[in-house]
């Protein structure tokens, strides 16, 4: 049978990340595919209790909750904001199932058919998939490692007039690296010039490796609280499978996000709400999150320092600051997407880089996870990575 299914449909696209992960679920692939966090230190038993004090707290804790999320949660979430520097209220906070249900509601309530977004060039393919689910343009802006160049992104405001502006500028998903202060105060001036929004993802900002160094969020530098939308999640920091994330902004779009979510699940789990509650009153998250910073750092600098011995000449990288994520150019001869199933086959995966681009995409490019993976499992994977790509007959 032929299912009606809806014309928008036909713009929906496989994750690529996804597709691979189902792949990498056999025992015997070192995945640095996904972007999944070290399970070895998953604060397990202070999320048992926390459950355990959701179940003491009566049968009213497994009841339905608001739409906006549980209130003493959005005030803990408010209070985190602060803390970077973010004016927020629990009445402009809204609580979602993760910061991806974000994008997706946020683009539901802006989005009309042919509406223009703007994105860095390469950016995290997730977003893409919904902003082209709602019939949206894609337009790069041209970039490099300090963030979106300000004449480019001003040639495609006037030209384009979009409806948002997307950014990773902490530890940005795929590449890793970090906007200078200067690039977003620039972003921010222009879109206050052309009366432009930004939606403002960091899922990652929490996990940088030098402390010395401050990143300051955009919707921090956004004093008029008119501009920025910003998004995060507890899915780094605490657990994924809790699925928590939020947003904050204007109070008219939280409101009208709120209403388009209410529709869609009525509200994320409030038992897993409640849980992370309880878990950031009595857990010290931040001794946590540090811990989670020297271990990625340290299993980060193996990952380098195994390209670095190879030579320029043959991998291009910038070391990641902070994140989950490694960007890596090979040659020119070498297509990553091509080479996939053979590295697979050699019983290691890791993510092509041309699904990540809006534009002309560079097939010599790939990302590499260094979070999940032991120290001890990274250089094997390593070593199977190399024998594969470093093949000459594995070519365009």
């Amino acid at each position: 049978m032929n299912y009606p299914f809806a014309s928008r449909t036909q713009s929906f696209e496989s994750s690529a990340v996804r597709d691979i992960l189902k792949v990498t679920q056999q025992a015997h692939v070192i995945s640095f595919a996904g972007g999944l966090p070290a399970e070895d230190i998953f604060p397990v038993e202070a999320v048992r209790t926390a459950y355990d004090k959701v179940f003491s707290s009566g049968n009213n804790a497994l009841q339905y909750g608001l739409t906006e999320g549980f209130i003493p949660l959005r005030e803990m979430i408010q209070v985190k904001m602060e803390r970077k520097g973010i004016k927020s209220s629990p009445e402009n906070i809204l609580v979602t199932t993760g910061s991806q249900q974000v994008i997706d509601l946020f683009s539901r309530v802006m989005l009309n058919e042919g509406d223009v977004v703007l994105t860095e060039d390469p950016t995290y393919l997730s977003a893409l998939q919904v902003f082209h689910s709602y019939g949206a343009e894609v337009i790069a802006v041209h970039s490099d490692q300090e963030g979106m160049d300000p004449e480019d992104l001003k040639v495609k405001l006037e030209q384009y007039q979009p409806k948002f502006v997307y950014v990773i500028p902490t530890f940005s998903n795929p590449d890793g690296k970090v906007w200078s202060a200067e690039r977003r105060q620039q972003l921010l001036n222009l879109c206050y010039q052309y009366n432009i929004l930004i939606l403002e993802d960091d899922p990652y900002g929490d996990i940088q490796f030098h402390e010395h160094e401050h990143y300051q969020p955009l919707a921090s530098l956004d004093e008029q609280r008119t501009h920025v939308v910003y998004t995060s999640t507890f899915s780094k920091s605490v657990v994924p499978a809790l699925r928590t994330g939020w947003v904050t902004g204007p109070i008219e779009i939280i409101q009208m996000m709120a209403k388009a979510k209410q529709m869609n699940d009525l509200h994320s789990s409030s038992l897993d709400q409640q849980a992370l509650y309880y878990l950031l009153r009595d857990f010290d998250l931040d001794s946590h999150i540090q811990t989670i910073r020297r271990e990625y750092y340290h299993r980060m600098t193996i990952m380098r320092d195994y390209l670095a011995k190879l030579g320029t000449d043959l991998f291009k990288c910038a070391e990641p600051k902070g994140g989950m994520f490694m960007w890596v150019e090979a040659n020119e001869e070498i297509n990553t997407t091509a080479l996939l199933h053979q590295a697979v086959e050699k019983g290691v995966a890791f993510v092509p880089g041309a699904p990540f681009y809006v534009g002309q995409p560079k097939y010599n490019t790939f990302r590499l996870n260094f979070s999940h993976s032991s120290p001890e499992r990274i250089q094997e994977g390593m070593d199977r990575l190399v024998s594969v790509l470093l093949k000459p007959a594995h070519s365009k």
